[in-house]
């Protein structure tokens, strides 16, 4: 019978073991091998709305400047990705699961990323870094108030003509997301739909 914990995957010190396994994906013609582990967000296989976000979203130019972030980053699929496509960017990979961290800084080495992709706790960024992109696949399952307060965290350091790239499933609430941010203030398009997914277009 399969242990049963209280982790999450949001979980900032998850007791599960850690099972190392190998996800592989494809993103605009480049293929990619990553190392995962229980305890983390979608631990054996790159997640559907990831997927969707990452095929349906326009990544950064190849010439883009500044800084990135991937927010709630799991063991890095779209920092790694956003990473490879921006090589002049600096990728911010945040998450507060340490063994999601640690993942992520594993997979930033193994293909040549680290010196340009930054793996850190959510304190540990700093305050007056503006994001010319950022990128999630937001913790739904944290609870709406949480959630909410993680994006109005966040989204104010998308620098002024920045973009916010969001994924968010149709069922768990993805229409009353955008809704929501409209309300905040926020220029929202619904830029995509699959597979039941929306990607979100968020904008000052």
């Amino acid at each position: 019978m399969a242990r049963v914990t209280g982790d999450h995957y949001f979980t900032a010190e998850p007791d599960a073991p850690a099972r190392a396994r190998e996800v592989q994906f494809t993103v605009a013609g480049r293929d990619y091998t990553l190392v995962s582990a229980s305890g983390v967000f979608s631990a054996s296989r790159l997640d559907p709305g990831t997927a969707v976000l990452l095929r349906k979203a326009e990544p950064p130019a190849p010439t883009t400047t500044g800084a990135l972030l991937d927010l709630g980053c799991g063991f890095g699929p779209i920092a790694c990705v956003l990473a490879t496509v921006a090589p002049t960017a600096t990728t911010w990979a945040v998450d507060v699961n340490e063994r999601a961290r640690g993942l992520t800084a594993e997979n930033a080495a193994r293909l040549g990323l680290s010196g340009r992709l930054r793996v850190t706790a959510p304190e540990e960024v700093p305050a007056d870094l503006r994001f010319a992109q950022i990128w999630s696949n937001p913790p739904i399952r944290v609870g709406k108030d949480e959630l909410h307060q993680l994006l109005l965290r966040w989204l104010p350091r998308l620098a002024p003509d920045g973009v916010g790239w969001l994924v968010v499933a149709r069922h768990l609430g993805g229409d009353s997301l955008q809704g929501w941010l409209v309300q905040q203030g926020w220029r929202v398009t619904r830029h995509a739909s699959q597979k039941g997914f929306r990607v979100l277009r968020v904008t000052h």
